[in-house]
């Protein structure tokens, strides 16, 4: 039995583990929301949250230390440059975890994790591609009068 034993093992073995966790993270860095299983989304949560709060602060002690963490040089120059700028005057809580359904293969519960500014930032991005269409479309049918 378990009793009084911290931590999430996902039947793994510690490189496996945080490959995974490794992964996920960089996942949700690029991609702005995953979806994954409720525990793996939980496990992700406080790792990806200490990322955040790291590249808050912009030093090269900072970049170092998530440098050390995702191997991508892209995704930490996003975490640097567009996430962290975006909750400056957040303490904490900078993701959500949204449970969604249950696997069909083996029912196992599903959740979406998200920033908790997603929503917003993907309701802009809408607008500004529909305003872009109109103003391409109007161009093509004045070259065309």
């Amino acid at each position: 039995m378990r009793h009084k034993v911290a931590g999430r093992h996902f039947g793994r073995t510690a490189n496996q583990r945080k490959a995974l966790l490794k992964g996920l993270v960089s996942s949700l860095f690029e991609h702005q929301t995953i979806e994954t299983t409720v525990a793996k989304a939980k496990a992700v949560k406080g790792m990806a949250e200490k990322l955040i709060t790291f590249s808050k602060r912009g030093d090269l002690h900072s970049k170092r230390m998530v440098m050390s963490y995702i191997s991508n040089r892209d995704v930490t120059a996003k975490l640097f440059s567009d996430i962290a700028p975006r909750f400056i005057d957040r303490n904490g809580g900078y993701l959500r975890i949204i449970q969604t359904r249950q696997r069909v293969n083996d029912r196992a519960p599903m959740a979406i994790i998200e920033f908790i500014d997603y929503a917003d930032l993907k309701d802009l991005k809408g607008k500004s591609a529909v305003k872009k269409d109109k103003e391409g479309k109007n161009k093509k049918q004045e070259g065309k009068k």
